[in-house]
């Protein structure tokens, strides 16, 4: 090798072997220098932020003084947060800001036992003082519960009045606001249903043909389902109504109807009425057996003979009926006319539904109630129900 090749051979060996360490201590050296302003840059944004805040207010929220001006009614929707509950309350100008609503109510764990349905509170009202009127006892309104059985008009025991679902509505329709009443009369609800257009009330579509040939004031009966319903206090009669007619439709829906009626041989609407029989005959553990009693009855083209029928156009409880009773003429009296009344006799628990669709197995034609519990005592024949009748008589049953 020559010298000028030597020499070559030493500078390309010197340039291969130049950038091997120093310049990787100085790219440490930027990247732990371009981390450090980094870290301070923000150090100093976290400090300007806060020291903003403070000079400025930031973080703050509007919350307004004292205990309130004008009484109103707000909802509280199934599911809500106290976050949801709060911008409700914001909506309403109850409270200045949702903020305030949910701070007062972090020190107040009844806040989270709210239940859905109808308030009072005032406009205008702190966080605090709105936390205090949403969560008193008398805040909740509107607040409305059917029993099973329940029929629209009141029943008559002698000197006792049981109400009915007109009554009920209307009591629940009952608020003070500002000094004065919201409560809508019965009369005022009678008058209401009356005119009313079915559809708009929210009857179901498969409901409306027979409900529209009833009797005005019969015409809703048994297609409001027992439960709890709530109604808000300073409406009218006519949202009254659809307020508790469209939340009944929806839960019998949830019972299955009108689906659960295909195979019964009977329309959705039959198979109300006949649910609201079963109801008003016996208790839920006869339900199926009464059901097919039923079913026997019709098909053999038999009165059904159920005093119930009786009595529910005479406005009194289920018991027994005497000769004159049975005697009265009438749509409703199932001693004289064969087949089932033109309209349900009461509200229908999802229980006396599903009985309707699906009765018991068994050829029993009569039935009476022979225990003081109100069960009751199945026969085929009319030999086997007289004997019934004996035992149910010896028990004070009957």
């Amino acid at each position: 090798m020559t010298h000028e090749e030597l020499d070559l051979f030493t500078d390309s060996r010197t340039e291969r072997q130049r950038p091997v360490r120093k310049p990787r201590k100085r790219k440490r050296r930027r990247v732990v220098l371009w981390v450090s302003m980094v870290v301070v840059l923000g150090l100093i944004a976290v400090a300007g932020y806060f020291g903003l805040q403070q000079l400025l207010g930031i973080g703050d929220y509007d919350d307004y003084a004292g205990n309130g001006e004008n009484q109103v009614v707000v909802q509280v929707k199934n599911g809500e947060s106290t976050g949801d509950i709060a911008a409700t309350l914001a909506d309403a100008d109850v409270v200045a800001s949702s903020r305030a609503f949910v701070t007062a109510a972090e020190s107040d764990e009844r806040v989270r036992a709210i239940q859905p349905g109808y308030y009072v509170v005032k406009t205008k009202s702190s966080g605090k003082a709105a936390v205090t009127q949403i969560v008193a006892k008398d805040a909740k309104v509107g607040n409305l519960q059917i029993t099973a059985g329940t029929q629209l008009h009141d029943i008559k025991n002698g000197n006792k009045v049981t109400p009915g679902i007109v009554t009920e509505l209307s009591q629940a329709s009952c608020a003070k606001l500002n000094g004065k009443s919201t409560c809508v009369k019965p009369d005022q609800l009678w008058a209401s249903v009356k005119k009313a257009d079915l559809a708009k009330l929210g009857v179901p579509d498969w409901a409306i043909p027979y409900a529209q040939k009833a009797d005005p004031e019969r015409r809703l009966e048994g297609l409001i389902m027992p439960g709890v319903y709530d109604v808000k206090p300073g409406s009218g009669a006519d949202e009254l109504w659809q307020q508790l007619v469209s939340n009944s439709t929806t839960q019998l829906q949830a019972v299955g109807m009108p689906n659960i009626a295909q195979d019964t041989g009977f329309t959705p609407y039959q198979l109300t009425i006949m649910a609201s029989l079963i109801e008003r005959e016996a208790i839920e553990k006869d339900f199926a057996k009464v059901s097919r009693v039923t079913y026997n009855r019709l098909a053999q083209r038999m009165e059904l003979q159920y005093d119930s029928t009786i009595n529910y156009v005479l406005d009194r409880p289920t018991i027994r009926t005497n000769g004159a009773d049975r005697d009265k003429a009438g749509p409703y009296n199932t001693y004289q006319n064969t087949g089932l009344p033109p309209t349900p006799i009461s509200a229908p628990s999802s229980e006396a539904f599903k009985a309707a669709a699906s009765p018991a197995k068994g050829k029993w034609l009569y039935f009476v109630r022979c225990q003081k519990d109100g069960s009751s005592c199945f026969a085929s024949t009319q030999a086997e129900h007289d004997k019934n009748v004996a035992l149910a008589q010896d028990r004070d049953a009957y």
